[in-house]
This record gives C-alpha cells, structure tokens and sequence, in this order.
C-alpha cells in the first residue's frame, strides 16, 4: 500500500480525526485485530451479526495500530478512550461504507489496468487462470484468499505494491446493489464474466436478474473499456457489453469470438487447441473437467487484450493444478477422491458429476451429494434436476445424499428407474460411517455440497488430513 496519513484517511473516508495524531502514517488497512502491521495499520472495526469489532479497539492499540475507523459510543471497560496513545481515531457514520469511500478515493493512486472476474461459478479459478496467462508478460497482483466482497475487495486494492503491472481482482455478490458498489470502488479496466447460474438466486430472483447484476461489474468502468462474455452460456451468448464498451467473445463456438476444439479428456484433463486474436496455440491443462476449456479460453483472451504471446500464456496455464477443496482428485488408500467440497451450485454440480463419470475406476462410481444452498423457491426443483442429470447416461453406480434438498436428488433418481444403488442420509456422522464402510480399493468417490454442509472434513478425514 502507498503510504498515507490518518487525516488524508480520514478525508477520503467522509470521517474526522478527533483523537490522536492525524500525522500518523498507514501503509495497512485491516478489519482484523489480528493483523496489526508495522505499527502502521488502519484498524476498521465492522459491526456484524454477531460481533461488533469495536470491542477490540484497546486490544490493536496496545498492539500499536496507527490509527481506527470508529462509528459508535460504546462503552468501555478500564475507563479505556481510543486515542490516548495517540493512535488516530477516524470517526465516522458506517465503518463498512467508510472502508469502501477510503478505497474509492485510494484507488486513483493505482495507475496500472485492473481486471474485474466475476461469474456465478468459476470465479476464483478464472482468476487464478487469468493471472498465470498474463504472468507471461507482466508483474501481476491479483486477490487473495476469497476477498471478492464488499469489504473484501476494498482491502484487497489496498495491497496492491509499487511493483505490480496489472491486477486481477474477483468481484462476487449475493445481494441487489452490490456489484454497482464494489465496480464503482475497482473501476475495473476490462471485465470477464463467466457464466450466469443459479448460485443465490433465493436472493436475486431469477437467472436474468443475477445477469443483470453481474454486469454492473461495467458501473465503474471507464468508456471504452472491454467485456469478455462466455459465448457458450445461453444468457452470455447474445448478451454485449452495454453501449460504449466493447465485446470479446470466448467458448467452443467456431466463429463467435476466441474459441477451443479439437477438445479431449485423458483422465479427467482437458487438451485442446485454442484459436484467439487470429493466432492457434495446443493447450494442456492440469485441472478436471470439461468446463475448465471454457476458464482457460477466457485467460487466454484476456491475456491476448493486453499482448501476453498466445504460446507463452498457454504454457503458464499448463501449470495450474487448481485448489484444495475445488475439483481436487486425490488417490487414498486405494480410493480415487474427487474433492469438490468448496461449494455447489446445480451448475458446478453436474460439471463434478461430469468429472466423476470422466476419470479412471476399476471399480464402483460412487456420488456423495449434499444440499445446495440459497436457491430459493426453485430450491427442490433444481436439486430434482441434478438427480436426472445423474441418472441420464448412469453417470455413477451409487449415489449418497446428505440433507433434506439432496434427497430430492435421491428421489430423481429413484423415479428414472436407473440402476444406482442409492443410500440417503440427515445425519452427517452416519453417512460418512456407512461410506467408510462401503468404499472399496478401485472404486471412485465424488464428494460435492455447500460449504455449510461440511463434506470437505469428510474428504480430509478419508485422505488422512483430518480428525
């Protein structure tokens, strides 16, 4: 982070310094009281559910934060008052909405182009994807961890160094109004958006709506900036940027943008030939399933925009090998494991299902399907629709589900008439009892759910990564 003062924070921030040294100089900006920096940290306390961070005020000071957002009187316990060290004290109306104008006004001190990736699925590992292409031709940052919210993409902005040439930062949302908010913050110089899904639709209503957010990721572009559009989701595919930006297609469609063929799998691995910008490049790729062709092709893409060698962005891409928890296959005691734990949505859901029925077994296909979600009303429905993706193309020999939406799953499966042993379960601890029990040496075993419904401690406990 370029370094600031607590009164030009304060400014950008819409707050006042009205305790402490308004000299005091920032070169970190923290919402956890943990990472107390240098003795250089802004210290912004967020007000949740559950916790209000104000609590932890005397506890960064005495750690030495340099200055604090603080947005109410709450009382203290010791007669503490912020500021008696001489740490900088921000007040302000809202911490949260003060972090975001602190960004907006700190985003004009970064010069190099910003990358905007958003998505419903796909996001975090489009990211990775675009950052290794463009890596073969520049410094690049890109977003940490998961900070892809409204106050995760404002911390992020803050840790962008001196010596990065081009940023990519993932930009998700889950309620109405936020993408125009964090856009507004990144001003992003062009933006990728990999597909439209059904990931919070109980939040957003319809697969339109989610579209129409997801492309205010353009609320604070520049005029003249450039969209690149997934040709092969049928919401994307004759979608265009709005009026004054400019489109870039991607997919598997021959004659609609960039495009891949020549598409084969070998063991779950996607090789195929990419066709970007008028020039051809063979691309192999480390990652599972089909649908990485379509993340890499968006890399690729954007890499070509800012002049990276198509070749050179290929083989960058050639080594990545994904992340824990996401479409990871790891071979256990005998078990091939496909580790898809992270999270689900029915999209992503049948691309795991597409890896199970992908990969080598000399034994059984065992799917282990947990509820998704944040649906919504089509909750059932849409759990229903994986059960017959399942079952078109017996696309597993078993099936386990865990919770009330996956047994809609069960239930799809059942009325197909395929023959897929199927056991269901409401109880976690039960049914990974009876998967241990049940696995065999040669079978292979997908494990796919929300975040909440824990599987990933399954997949680590039958892998030996967990108690």
């Amino acid at each position: 982070m370029k370094e600031i003062t607590a009164g030009e924070a304060a400014r950008l921030a819409g707050g006042t310094v009205e305790a402490g040294n308004p000299e005091n100089v920032i070169t970190h900006v923290s919402t956890d009281s943990r990472d107390i920096k240098n003795g250089a940290t802004l210290f912004v306390p967020v007000i949740g559910e559950k916790t209000n961070a104000h609590r932890f005020l005397p506890d960064v000071e005495k750690k030495g934060a340099s200055a604090a957002f603080v947005s109410e009187d709450i009382p203290f316990e010791n007669g503490y008052r912020p500021g008696e060290t001489g740490m900088a004290v921000i007040r302000v109306k809202d911490g949260t909405k003060a972090l975001q104008d602190l960004a907006y006004g700190y985003r004009d001190r970064i010069r190099i182009p910003l990358v905007g990736i958003t998505g419903s699925v796909g996001k975090t590992t489009t990211r990775e994807m675009v950052a290794l292409a463009l890596s073969a031709g520049y410094r690049v940052f890109k977003t940490p961890g998961n900070r892809n919210s409204q106050i995760g993409v404002p911390l992020t902005l803050f840790e962008i160094g001196s010596e990065d040439e081009i940023g990519v930062i993932e930009m998700g949302i889950s309620l109405p109004g936020e993408m125009k908010k964090i856009s507004r913050i990144v001003r992003p110089s062009c933006a990728v958006m990999t597909n439209i899904g059904t990931a919070h639709i109980g939040q957003l209503g319809s697969r339109e709506n989610i579209r129409a957010e997801k492309a205010d990721i353009q609320y604070g572009m520049p005029e003249g900036g450039t969209v690149f559009l997934n040709a092969d989701d049928d919401l994307l595919g004759g979608y265009a940027a709005k009026k004054g930006n400019r489109t870039v297609y991607y997919g598997t469609v021959p004659g609609k943008g960039n495009y891949a063929d020549g598409i084969c799998l070998k063991d779950g691995c996607a090789s195929f030939t990419a066709h970007v910008d008028g020039k051809t490049a063979e691309v192999h790729l480390k990652v599972f399933g089909r649908h990485q062709v379509l993340n890499a092709m968006a890399a690729l893409s954007v890499a070509s925009f800012y002049h990276v060698g198509l070749s050179g962005a290929a083989e960058k891409l050639s080594g990545f090998t994904g992340f824990k928890h996401r479409a990871q296959i790891l071979h256990c005691n005998g078990i091939t494991v496909i580790d898809d734990t992270y999270n689900a949505s029915p999209v992503s859901m049948k691309a795991a299902i597409d890896i199970l029925q992908a990969v080598s077994a000399e034994g059984r296909k065992v799917a282990v399907l947990a509820d998704m979600k944040e649906l919504g009303e089509r909750e059932r429905e849409l759990h229903f629709d994986i059960g017959n993706y399942l079952s078109d193309g017996h696309r597993a020999d078993v099936l386990f589900t865990l919770g009330s939406l996956a047994a809609e799953i069960a239930a799809a499966v059942r009325k197909s008439g395929a023959r897929i042993e199927i056991f269901s379960f409401s109880d976690a601890a039960r049914m990974e009892e009876k998967l241990k029990e049940y696995l065999k040496p040669g079978d292979a075993v997908l494990l796919k759910g929300s975040n909440s419904m824990n599987l990933s401690a399954v997949a680590d406990r039958m892998c030996g990564n967990g108690t």
